[in-house]
């Protein structure tokens, strides 16, 4: 079968590769630069607990080595304490803030090294044709040449050409905020922690009245981000300097302390979300598909997500034949949950940015105020925590042995240690994007055994039989304990990480509806599994 066209060669398109790698699926990803990303300081992004998991997951490179972990994060109103955030160490959830041009890296050597992955440079995309059995790429330049491909992927940006070939329509909001960024190195008087500070003291007006940003970064660089007021107002050098200056000066209590300006630039936030994710074989990932980020939001992350999702269902696809319902899925699944992230924010930018009518909806205090915005910066709550699928075409329904545990159905699980098939203790994350479904049976007690004693007891046998009779590959798996889930309960875990159902004991008919559903297959009501899954 024809390898996946993956249009782009930024992080969402080579983490999309390399998640295809792992479950056995070629692509060609087109590349329509040298291959290679200039150091831009000014140019960060802030990975979540999910999303920097995934990275590791798939370049085994420990990003924590490369960016810097927040040991917490201060809010500050005026000279006044607002909200505090401790970190320990270690701490999965602590925001984890890299160098782009690192991460890109990083996949790309990652990349480099994977057979199933053939990076094609100056190759820029100018025609896609599909039919029937599959989708054609023309690129001009120096490899100028038609691509055949199974199915194509436009994760090519805000400007995406795949989208403008598609004719997909593209609505939304822009310039929703501006922000002078600075990168420098200094020294600031709360080493490792992240700082929100709203209408600092120092000044009462101009640009630098609003808000500012310190995040930091590897080797005593910060990235200092200003909230520009309205308008296209140009932002010349010597503004950006007086604004380092002045806030440096104001952080340390007087002078202006000794810094060295690394780089410097502008970031403009725009909102939109194009019509269509998905036309036949041609599918739209990342900026090609949603642009987000204001109040500390990541766009990267999203688009992550995107690769995240995407990869198993075309894995299926590419593997077993295609299965509509389970590739329309990704745009319902991946739209609507940056479609709530964008609502959220739209409904919060009167509230933060001057008032409005819909301050009734929401609480006025101050302090509400910036618990939003830390919401947005520490990925939680409606603005900033990654979405769950409840909702899902994919969802099984009228499950007799269905049961609630902490983690809603659609939901992403928690990384807990789980016992695998070859007997070792991984964590629950190491298994996730194989391209199988995962069953987990909640077994207390089963940490301190080997798991020779156990594997032939109780219920085992009858779980090892059920989950070979399921109607995709699935892996066995066992911990021993899950928030919110009693003895003996079984989760059945999609290849993205993302909770299917839990049940209450071993029910192999009530598995292997969840299953067949999860993979887009069609289920009756009143689920009849095979005789071996019974």
């Amino acid at each position: 079968m024809d390898p996946v066209i993956i249009v782009g060669a930024g992080p969402v398109g080579l983490t999309l590769a390399l998640a295809l790698a792992r479950q056995e699926v070629p692509t060609v990803v087109l590349d329509e630069g040298p291959g290679k990303d200039e150091p831009r300081p000014a140019r960060t992004v802030v990975l979540r607990e999910d999303t920097a998991a995934l990275l590791e997951r798939l370049t085994g490179v420990p990003f924590g080595e490369h960016g810097v972990r927040w040991t917490g994060w201060r809010s500050l109103r005026r000279k006044q304490v607002v909200t505090e955030v401790e970190f320990g160490e270690d701490d999965p959830a602590a925001p984890l803030h890299i160098a782009q041009h690192v991460l890109t890296q990083a996949l790309r050597a990652a990349a480099a090294e994977e057979p199933l992955v053939k990076v094609a440079v100056d190759s820029r995309l100018d025609a896609i044709e599909q039919e029937r059995s599959g989708v054609s790429a023309h690129t001009r330049g120096t490899h100028g040449t038609w691509w055949r491909g199974s199915y194509l992927v436009g994760c090519d940006g805000t400007r995406s050409t795949v989208r403008k070939l598609q004719d997909i329509r593209f609505p939304g909001r822009t310039a929703v905020e501006r922000h002078a960024v600075a990168t420098l190195r200094a020294e600031l008087p709360w080493e490792g922690r992240a700082l929100f500070h709203r209408t600092p003291p120092w000044r009462q007006s101009g640009p630098s009245a609003g808000e500012v940003t310190a995040r930091p970064l590897p080797d005593g660089a910060w990235r200092l981000d200003w909230l520009l007021p309205p308008g296209k107002d140009l932002v010349t050098p010597e503004t950006l300097v007086a604004l380092v200056r002045e806030t440096l000066a104001g952080w340390s209590g007087g002078a202006t302390p000794v810094y060295e300006l690394l780089d410097t630039g502008v970031h403009t936030v725009h909102h939109r979300l194009a019509r269509r994710w998905r036309v036949g074989r041609v599918f739209l990932a990342g900026d090609a598909a949603h642009l987000l980020g204001a109040f500390g939001t990541q766009g990267l992350d999203e688009g992550l997500r995107d690769a995240d999702n995407l990869a198993w269902k075309l894995a299926v696809a590419w593997h077993r034949g295609p299965r509509e319902a389970l590739l329309d899925s990704y745009q319902t699944e991946r739209r609507a949950a940056v479609a709530a992230r964008l609502r959220a924010a739209d409904q919060t930018l009167p509230i933060l940015r001057g008032g409005g009518g819909l301050r009734h909806i929401v609480p006025g205090t101050s302090r509400g105020h910036d618990a939003l915005l830390a919401d947005g910066h520490l990925g939680r709550g409606p603005l900033g925590a990654p979405g769950a699928y409840a909702d899902s075409p994919l969802a099984p329904r009228h499950l007799e042995a269905d049961i609630a545990v902490d983690t809603p159905a659609g939901a992403q699980v928690t990384d807990v240690r789980v016992t695998a098939e070859d007997g070792s203790f991984v964590q629950l994350r190491d298994r996730l994007g194989r391209g199988a479904l995962l069953v987990v049976l909640i077994a207390p007690g089963t940490g301190v055994w080997e798991r020779k004693h156990w594997v032939s007891a109780g219920v085992m046998p009858r779980l090892a039989a059920a989950v070979t009779a399921l109607p995709h590959p699935a892996e066995l798996l066992v911990a021993e304990s899950y928030p919110g889930a009693p003895a003996h309960s079984v989760l059945l875990v999609r290849p993205d990480g993302h909770l299917v159902t839990a049940l209450s004991g071993v029910r192999p008919a009530d598995l292997y509806a969840a299953a067949e559903a999860a993979v887009g297959g069609e289920v009756k009501e009143t689920a009849e599994a095979p005789s071996g899954a019974r």
